[in-house]
């Protein structure tokens, strides 16, 4: 019977985590993690059973992130988030349009960016509305405290770009870009892509310097071009349930470049090619 009670609410857990972690694997361990706190626990005094797994979760989530900030696992460099992908053959079913509740790896990066407490507050509050009465005693602070945490990370955030939510004009953003590194035609990249677009590639670990961020179109233009290897791979795929593209060979995933489009053009590229990283992802359709 709590075995069945916590299964209704895996999926809500899992959304928490993978907001506060940026890591499909790492959220999928809190969860478990709070499957094991409960197991040991006497659930009769618990009202609210929801809410308290809520709470659970995220302290889990805040003790791994600043687990990793004093080992230092944090990269220098360049790290993209975990990615949430599906391959799509250009339909668009309702359901498509909600995958991965719309956070955007664009915005999982700036949350990167934020203290572990900062994460926390915000996440919390302002993506799963959880009262800053809830959220003071898991960062050991005072609501009042809780509240700028909060606040301050709104502000941090305020440079985060509003993405285009119109998935057929996504799509054809996507398909125009796809089309121009396949040809090589570097005039017709940067047509598509903001002034100020801002690329960040991750290869993991190795080889060492090959994961960069560089910013502006003809920079972003000339990069992809050296990518182009990989275009005759391409294929379209909804990549945190916005247009983006997957590069497959053989039934090897190569990359997953997530795109961030606003008023028509791209303003932020994000590529996983990360070997290691990508053999953990489960893509739906894949085979």
């Amino acid at each position: 019977m709590l075995a069945q009670q916590f299964e209704t609410h895996r999926r809500h857990l899992r959304a928490v985590a993978y907001r506060m972690l940026g890591s499909l694997t790492e959220a999928e361990d809190a969860v478990q993690e709070s499957w094991l706190r409960l197991s040991r626990t006497d659930t009769d005094s618990v009202e609210n059973l929801g809410g308290w797994l809520t709470t659970v979760v995220a302290r889990v989530c805040l003790n791994m992130l600043q687990s990793r900030r004093s080992r230092r696992e944090e990269p220098l460099d360049v790290q993209v988030p975990d990615p949430i992908v599906t391959l799509s053959d250009g339909s668009y079913p309702e359901q498509e349009a909600v995958l991965a509740d719309s956070v955007g790896l664009a915005l999982l990066v700036v949350l990167g960016t934020l203290t572990p407490s900062e994460r926390l507050a915000f996440v919390l509050h302002d993506m799963f509305a959880v009262p800053f009465e809830d959220i003071a005693p898991i960062v050991e602070r005072s609501p009042a405290a809780a509240r700028q945490l909060a606040s301050r990370a709104r502000r941090r955030l305020q440079g985060a770009p509003v993405p285009d939510t119109d998935p057929v004009r996504q799509r054809a953003v996507v398909d125009a870009f796809l089309a121009a590194a396949r040809g090589g035609d570097f005039d017709a990249l940067v047509a598509v892509l903001d002034p100020d677009v801002v690329l960040r590639a991750d290869t993991g670990a190795l080889p060492p310097g090959a994961s960069t961020m560089v910013r502006g179109a003809e920079t972003v233009a000339g990069r992809v071009l050296g990518y182009a290897r990989l275009a005759r791979f391409a294929q379209p795929a909804l990549v945190n349930g916005a247009a983006g593209v997957v590069a497959i060979s053989e039934g090897q995933l190569l990359s997953v470049m997530g795109v961030t489009i606003r008023q028509g053009t791209i303003v932020e590229i994000d590529i996983l090619a990360d070997r290691e990283r990508l053999a953990g992802l489960v893509v739906e359709n894949l085979d």
